[in-house]
């Protein structure tokens, strides 16, 4: 059975650091790209940054500078550090994995072939 489940969630006020973090069952992680995406109320979900197999990374301008991501091949967990966070990040954030074997193909991956349940981030001013 496959499973994402995302943790680390809250509320922060701006400058603010959270960590997100996603435990997986059943994806063979270790054979996908893994990434991040967030959806804030009323907007599409969009991609936050990827991570490769091999542990190549890759982000959106918006994040990029004050985010992390990262995946422990031994606990098979996603991670997503974030620094100074702003308003702006608020949003529900979703871990997803890539189709088997398929690379990343930037920041945003396109061929998501699970989705977590998401947790929340909400920055305050």
């Amino acid at each position: 059975q496959v499973q994402l489940v995302e943790s680390g969630g809250g509320s922060v006020t701006a400058g603010g650091s959270l960590t997100l973090s996603c435990a997986s069952s059943g994806v063979d992680f270790n054979l996908r790209c893994m990434a991040w995406f967030r959806q804030a109320p009323g907007n599409e979900r969009e991609g936050v940054a990827t991570i490769s197999r091999y542990g190549v990374t890759s982000y959106i301008d918006s994040v990029k500078g004050r985010s992390t991501i990262t995946r422990d091949t031994a606990k098979d967990t996603l991670s997503l550090q974030m620094n100074n966070l702003k308003p702006e990040d608020t949003a529900m954030y979703y871990c997803a994995a890539g189709t088997l074997y398929r690379p990343c193909g930037g920041s945003v991956l396109n061929d998501v072939a699970y989705w977590g349940q998401g947790t929340q981030v909400t920055v305050s001013s």
